[in-house]
């Protein structure tokens, strides 16, 4: 029976970041295709963490820089390894290649992580983004990482063309697989029946902290101006001090902290508001919004690789002033607000139904694995990376090894 080790960069919390449900949607797809499942991580897991147990995969704790995972991977050998973004896959890809040459080794990127860090810096700086983005060290770690490995699965189609046309990476190793969703047509409150406005995210990822710092300094007031009656509420996972702090019942800005049921509070509220100035892949917090029906005001770094040919003019928006506006309007409109909660299921339907993945996915792995020497004879520049990164990698991860013996 063909098998998949999973070595995680943290464990899978669903309740928390859209990259724990999106795990989850990965070891679906691998179960769908007949997969023994195992995750292994060396992250502290917390408690608030899924129970893969409960799925039929197996847990398992690893250690960085350590000959036990040599031993655990011998005894696994497992078909496919998934590395869960380019900083595992820097940690223990030169493992794999060496104990399990035969492997097929996935990247799953999440996002584009030195996109991310680039627009965060630009926009410290109140920059655009930097030209020389393309040359810097997180760079060419991430992209190098992708060479590495046999296939990396992008979420974003966005993000899919750049790395294509930029730096020229082969189409060959670059698989799309963005959320995937089973769409249900179960009805959820009306206009009327809904109030407030929401914002969802965990606060230790750095762009919804801006976002949130965004709506408390300079984008809520204003709204908060025009509808006197309306609150907005703050929902996420690893709140600290700093983020309930903000609190404040008198001005309608309410921190509630991790939202144990996203669907509920969503369905609750009129108008979801995701205020992105940098970030990278997809955004889950629009997902789960047009999943229940609540229209949405982003930008574009928010909209960026979501919606393909569909019109959603009315709730993209440029400028600070633009979103305030495009937010009150959507918040009064009930026309408008009908037109564009529609919207979002068809978005789903057509674009991140799970349905329309899961042959070309299962399709296109079981012929990767067959054809797996000819694939590779067509990256040498993966295989000259592999070749240099596991004499380096190699001899400082010893280095380290000894170091922690004594």
């Amino acid at each position: 029976m063909q098998s998949l080790l999973i070595i995680g960069y943290v464990w899978p919390e669903p309740t928390a970041t859209a990259a724990g449900s999106r795990m989850l949607q990965i070891i679906e797809q691998f179960q769908l295709a007949e997969y023994v499942v195992t995750f292994a991580s060396p992250a502290q897991k917390p408690t608030t963490a899924f129970n893969l147990n409960c799925i039929d995969v197996v847990e398992e704790t690893i250690l960085l820089n350590d000959v036990s995972f040599d031993e655990f991977l011998k005894d696994l050998n497992p078909t496919v390894v998934l590395f869960d973004r380019f900083m595992i896959e820097e940690q223990f890809g030169w493992r794999v290649a060496k104990i399990c040459p035969d492997a097929l080794r996935l990247l799953d990127s999440e996002d584009l992580h030195f996109l991310r860090k680039a627009r965060q810096e630009a926009v410290k700086k109140g920059l655009d983004l930097p030209k020389g983005m393309i040359l810097s060290e997180d760079a060419k770690r991430e992209i190098a990482s992708i060479y590495r490995c046999d296939a990396t699965l992008t979420i974003s189609e966005f993000e899919m063309i750049y790395l294509k046309e930029v730096y020229q990476i082969p189409e060959t190793i670059l698989w799309y697989l963005p959320f995937l969703v089973e769409v249900e047509n179960h009805l959820t409150p009306s206009f009327n029946k809904r109030q407030d406005f929401l914002f969802i995210g965990n606060f230790i990822h750095a762009p919804n902290w801006d976002a949130v710092l965004q709506l408390k300094q300079v984008v809520w007031p204003k709204i908060k101006k025009k509808l006197p009656k309306a609150h907005l509420h703050i929902y996420g996972g690893y709140p600290s001090d700093k983020v309930f702090q903000l609190h404040n019942a008198k001005d309608g800005f309410l921190v509630h902290g991790r939202a144990e049921e996203v669907a509920k509070v969503m369905k609750e509220t009129r108008v979801c508001l995701a205020p992105m100035r940098f970030g990278a892949g997809l955004k889950g917090k629009l997902i789960d919004a047009m999943q229940n029906n609540t229209p949405f005001i982003t930008t574009e770094i928010g909209s960026e690789g979501m919606f393909g040919d569909f019109d959603l003019k009315n709730c993209i928006a440029n400028t600070e002033e633009d979103f305030i506006n495009k937010a009150i309007q959507l918040y009064t409109d009930e026309n408008l607000w009908n037109v564009e909660s529609n919207k979002g299921k068809q978005i789903l339907k057509t674009r991140f139904e799970k349905s329309i993945f899961q042959k070309a996915f299962t399709e296109k792995l079981q012929d990767l694995i067959l054809n797996l020497n000819t694939y590779r004879a067509q990256n040498f520049i993966g295989s000259m990376l592999q070749h240099h990164t596991l004499k380096s990698s190699m001899y400082l991860s010893k280095w380290i090894a000894e170091k922690n013996k004594s």
